[in-house]
């Protein structure tokens, strides 16, 4: 199939706010401004570039009011140690009704988008995720 996803396009009333948040979470790079638009791709080199998608971050007159539809899952090395690191870029713990037994964390960026840090893989599903990627 030659079907790809490009970017996934997040609204906001002032795209610098997500943007910058994004920028410094991921590591990625800035590769288009305007005033209506902000896109952060994979570093150049990285074995994400020209495999994840965009994201391009959208000017739009409406604030954000309700949940997310679609929403990012992260996998870190260490949830804890991530779920800090992303509090004092501006992200916030927040609550959509998980209970207390989920494994992943609930987190808003600065602009209210909603987005979960999952857990650190355990050795012996890394090692089946490897060979998923490498086949």
């Amino acid at each position: 199939m030659s079907l790809r996803i490009q970017s996934l396009c997040i609204d906001s009333t002032d795209p610098k706010i997500p943007a910058d948040f994004w920028e410094k979470a991921l590591g990625w790079r800035r590769t288009y401004e305007a005033d209506y638009e902000i896109v952060l791709e994979p570093p150049a080199g990285s074995p994400a570039e020209g495999v994840s998608p965009d994201l391009l971050f959208l000017k739009v007159p409406e604030r954000k009011e309700l949940k997310n539809r679609l929403h990012l899952d992260l996998r870190p090395e260490d949830q804890e140690v991530e779920v800090r690191r992303l509090e004092r870029l501006g992200a916030s713990r927040i609550s959509v009704g998980q209970g207390p037994e989920v494994t992943w964390v609930v987190m808003a960026d600065p602009d209210g988008n909603e987005f979960c840090i999952l857990r650190a893989l355990q050795a012996d599903e890394q090692a089946q995720a490897d060979g998923q990627a490498a086949g």
